[in-house]
């Protein structure tokens, strides 16, 4: 199973095509959303081709292929208009390695763990900056933000194939990695 794993598109239909397309050429098997999909917050401003009725239009069109959780700027009156769920507060996937509890990081964080067995990993968003921490007890990952990212990183995304987590810009760089095997 390969999963293709992004958080942050805040509506920016520039940004939600370059995922999308990167999520083809992937050859992923399920993308996976970890929030703040349509807005862009009152602390952020507007990315590039602000448009979220073209974001709800393309992400619709992969509804049958996303795991999505809510983020902070989530609302029940997006889950009107997107065709997937949008609302839950946390997902659990299910690795041959460990399972991965995934949120949006705004409640659920490094600073206030979920229930975590000794090699889970926690997958966040929300900070807009990629991580990949190893604890005593378990991996922190961030992919960073498709559309807004911060303190220099590259507009880009995660993807999980094989135990290993590779970090992407959207021309395909790798810059960072994770496999199981060999830790960080």
């Amino acid at each position: 199973m390969k999963l293709l794993i992004a958080s942050d598109i805040h509506g920016s239909a520039y940004y939600c095509e370059k995922l999308l397309n990167a999520y083809k050429e992937e050859g992923a098997d399920r993308l996976v959303l970890l929030g703040d999909l349509l807005y862009h917050g009152p602390r952020n401003d507007l990315p590039k081709e602000y448009s979220p009725k073209s974001v709800i239009e393309m992400l619709n069109s992969y509804k049958n292929d996303i795991l999505c959780v809510r983020g902070n700027c989530e609302a029940e009156v997006d889950q009107m208009v997107l065709e997937f769920p949008v609302l839950a507060e946390y997902a659990l996937i299910s690795l041959p390695e460990c399972t991965v509890f995934i949120s949006h990081g705004h409640n659920f964080n490094e600073n206030n763990l979920p229930p975590l067995h000794k090699g889970d990993i926690l997958l966040n968003g929300h900070t807009h900056v990629p991580k990949c921490v190893s604890h005593e007890d378990y991996v922190y990952m961030n992919p960073g933000s498709v559309s807004i990212p911060k303190e220099k990183s590259p507009h880009g995304f995660m993807t999980y194939s094989s135990g290993e987590f590779l970090w992407k810009d959207f021309n395909g760089e790798i810059y960072n990695r994770y496999h199981f095997f060999e830790g960080n």
